[in-house]
C-alpha cells in the first residue's frame, strides 16, 4: 500500500511540473508570429533574382524553385519513406527530399538525373556499392555531396546580419543583462527613426503607421516615444506588445548585431504553423 501511495504521489508531482512547464512555455512565447510586416523601411531591401530561366517559362529560376517548394507543400504529402520505380512519390507520401526535388523540377532541373550523373562520373565522392537512381537523389548524404560539390553556398555566418531585416524575430543577449537571452522582432535597422505614437509605430517620419498583423490586440496609448537606431544596430519590440519588455523600456535601447545569437524559423508552441 505504501508503494501505491508513494507511486501516485510521484506521478501527481511529474504531471504537476509538466503542466507548470507547458503554462510557462506558452506564456513566454504568447504572441509570437512569423508573419513579416510589410516593407516600411527607409532602405529598399532589393529583392534578388536569378538571369537564368532553366525552363523558358518566363519566371527566373530563384522565383520558379520557390513557387515550386511552396505548390508542392501545398499538397500536404504525409511522410513515409517508399521505394518508387521511377523514383518520383505519386501517391500522396514522400519524404523531404522529395521538396527539394520538387522545387528544382518545378524550374527545369531533374534532380534524380543529374545526381545519377554525378555519382557516376565521381563515384569516389560517394559512399554507395550499389547506385539506383530510383532512390539516390532522395537520400539526404548524397544530396550533401551533390550540392557541396556543384552549388555555391550561401553564407550561414551569423556575423554577417546585414541580410537580416526588419520583421525577422531573432534571439539575442539582453542589452542590459547579458546573462540572459531575449526573443523579439526586428522593428528597426541601423539608421531608421521610430515614433510611437497613440499606441502606433512609425517609421522614418512616416504619416503611415506600420502595418502589424502580428500583434493579437491594439497597442495601448503610452507616452510619445522617439528612437534613432545607431548604425550596425537594431530595435526590437515583442509581438505581445502591451506585455512585453523590449526596446521601449530598455536602459540599453539598442540590440547590436554581435549579441544576437540566432533567428527563429517557426514557432513550435501553441501549434505548429508552416512559414508563409
Amino acid at each position: 500500500m505504501k508503494s501505491k501511495k508513494l507511486f501516485r504521489i510521484i506521478a501527481a508531482c511529474i504531471l504537476l511540473a509538466v503542466m507548470i512547464l507547458l503554462m510557462f512555455t506558452r506564456l513566454y512565447h504568447r504572441g509570437t508570429s512569423v508573419k513579416r510586416p510589410k516593407n516600411a523601411y527607409k532602405r529598399y531591401i532589393e529583392q534578388i533574382k536569378s538571369g537564368i530561366d532553366k525552363d523558358g517559362d518566363g519566371v527566373d529560376d530563384q522565383s520558379d524553385i520557390l513557387e515550386s517548394a511552396l505548390e508542392y507543400i501545398q499538397t500536404k504529402p504525409k511522410y513515409e519513406s517508399r521505394y518508387y520505380i521511377g523514383g518520383t512519390p505519386n501517391d500522396g507520401y514522400g519524404v523531404c527530399t522529395d521538396v527539394v526535388a520538387a522545387a528544382l523540377f518545378g524550374a527545369g532541373y531533374d534532380l534524380q538525373k543529374l545526381v545519377s550523373e554525378d555519382i557516376h562520373e565521381h563515384p569516389q565522392n560517394y559512399d554507395i556499392q550499389s547506385p539506383d537512381e530510383n532512390i539516390d537523389y532522395r537520400r539526404v548524404r548524397n544530396l550533401q555531396v551533390y550540392f557541396k560539390n556543384n552549388t555555391k553556398s550561401l553564407t550561414t555566418d551569423l556575423s554577417e546580419i546585414e541580410e537580416w531585416q526588419g520583421g525577422d524575430i531573432v534571439i539575442f543577449k539582453f542589452p542590459d543583462n547579458e546573462k540572459k537571452y531575449f526573443v523579439k522582432r526586428i522593428i528597426g535597422v541601423g539608421g531608421d527613426i521610430i515614433d510611437i505614437k497613440n499606441g502606433k509605430v512609425y517609421l522614418n517620419n512616416s504619416s503611415t503607421p506600420l502595418d502589424e498583423p502580428y500583434i493579437k490586440e491594439p497597442m495601448r496609448v503610452m507616452q510619445d516615444m522617439h528612437f534613432e537606431v545607431p548604425e550596425g544596430a537594431y530595435f526590437c519590440m515583442g509581438d505581445n506588445r502591451n506585455n512585453s519588455d523590449d526596446a521601449r523600456f530598455w536602459n540599453n535601447h539598442y540590440v547590436y548585431k554581435n549579441k544576437i545569437i540566432a533567428k527563429v524559423m517557426f514557432r513550435y508552441w501553441p501549434n505548429i504553423k508552416p512559414l508563409k
